[in-house]
């Protein structure tokens, strides 16, 4: 059964915080709720085996629990942030293991063969949660699993975890269930995670590389400068030479020393440079104009409207295909997108379908999707809309691996000729001195010749 820790606030404003076992979240909410009790934050934090007999430490009944709401357990509205140590570590020891993108699929794929099986819900579950090795799933398939065995579906369980699981991936399962087509829902969720950790891992292969050989040349040149130079004045010190270091390599040496004197002063410039751009991104308009940018910023704009426009049309062939209108497809398909000028885009094409306008005016006039894009979707609204958009998919993703070819040529290029300048400065700043210590020609001025 799993474990959940809790945090609820009573009809007084006095704050309720507790770890209880429960057969589902929606239980324990209900059970909250029925006893004058609003949840604030209900966490999973571990998984019990429900045959297991003796009960876990620091866990109790729900019912004890409501006995007890107005005991210490409860701190009144003036002191609420007097937290005692042990409940501190008792909150932090309930984090729940993470749940990757491998565990999703592996999850889908096995309850896709069985559903093609003709497993049951109730059965497949079962058989899924016995081999699940991850905890935080096993906990989360556990609930779910409660939900279908006290009648409801899946997907409103799943609604509680949509940190876990994708909006796009709930909407298949929900318009799998109410159409009862599980079994197709679950194949096209399949490819739908497939597709998308393709494309991660693709773009993952294009930056990372490029950016720890930058980081890894920038570590040696700093760390390089604070070895060598003080250890290469100490010798011509020693000897007793009149040979001096190039004034590039002093200047380095005495800016990084500096630096590191008062790192403290530029530590908090940037904290505080950092904190006005994240301030300013967290505002309505600065969130647009930073999304904006994203789309339209070099190299990388036109993958991630690409990505993000793609996204959208998997979607929307999803819905599509599951008997939606364009319109309620639209309203469905959104949420796969943070992006604010593309949900903006999305917004005005919604409302030209009440005016009776072009849906897809929005995106051309926009200037970031293809004219190619667009011609596609016109030609689809004449005849077959979600064949068209098949295609379209099938357009697009020849076009994102032709961005990411010109990425990986581009990128490289960028990154060695920023890499090559810092490569320079290594030479001039370390390599020489080394070599000139290597000739011995500091000898020579030592002997006084």
């Amino acid at each position: 059964m799993p474990e959940y820790v809790y945090r609820a606030v009573t009809r007084k404003g006095q704050i309720v915080r507790n770890r209880v076992e429960e057969a589902s979240k929606q239980t324990l909410i209900k059970k909250l709720k029925q006893n004058d009790l609003m949840p604030i934050d209900v966490r999973q934090s571990a998984y019990v085996n429900k045959n297991k007999k003796k009960v876990r430490r620091n866990s109790i009944d729900m019912n004890e629990i409501m006995k007890t709401a107005s005991s210490s357990n409860i701190l009144t509205r003036d002191a609420r942030t007097e937290i005692s140590l042990a409940e501190r570590v008792n909150v932090a020891l309930a984090g729940t293991q993470k749940i990757t993108n491998r565990d999703l699929v592996i999850f889908t794929q096995n309850f896709y063969l069985l559903k093609k099986a003709n497993f049951n819900n109730i059965h497949a579950l079962n058989t899924i949660i016995e081999s699940t090795e991850n905890l935080s799933l096993k906990g989360i398939l556990q609930d779910i699993l409660a939900g279908v065995e006290a009648g409801e579906y899946m997907y409103t369980t799943m609604e509680y975890y949509s940190n876990v699981f994708p909006y796009i991936y709930i909407n298949m399962i929900k318009v799998g269930e109410l159409s009862g087509s599980l079994t197709t829902s679950l194949e096209q969720a399949v490819k739908y995670l497939d597709d998308n950790n393709a494309i991660g891992r693709k773009v993952k292969k294009a930056i990372v590389p490029n950016i720890i050989q930058f980081f890894a040349i920038l570590v040696l040149l700093i760390v390089g400068s604070l070895v060598a130079v003080p250890a290469i004045e100490g010798l011509y010190r020693q000897v007793g030479s009149t040979d001096k270091l190039s004034g590039i390599t002093v200047w380095f040496f005495n800016f990084i020393t500096a630096a590191l004197k008062v790192w403290y002063i530029p530590t908090a410039l940037v904290a505080i440079i950092v904190g006005l751009i994240v301030y300013y991104i967290n505002t309505p308009k600065g969130r647009y104009n930073f999304d904006y940018f994203k789309y339209r910023m070099p190299i990388f704009g036109q993958l991630i409207f690409a990505l993000d426009f793609s996204r959208f049309i998997k979607a929307m062939i999803l819905n599509l295909d599951n008997g939606m209108r364009i319109q309620e497809s639209l309203e469905v398909s959104k949420n796969v997108v943070k992006n604010y000028v593309f949900l903006s885009m999305v917004e005005t094409s919604i409302n030209n379908i009440l005016i009776g306008a072009s849906w897809i005016e929005p995106f051309e006039k926009s200037g970031l999707a293809s004219p190619m894009t667009t011609e596609m979707l016109k030609i689809g609204m004449q005849t077959d809309l979600s064949e068209m958009m098949k295609k379209l998919i099938e357009y697009m993703e020849m076009d994102i691996d032709n961005i990411i070819e010109k990425i990986m040529k581009v990128l490289p290029e960028i990154s060695y000729s920023i890499v090559g300048i810092v490569l320079i400065f290594f030479v001039l700043v370390v390599l020489v001195p080394c070599l000139q210590v290597y000739m011995g020609g500091f000898l020579f001025s030592a002997a006084g010749v």
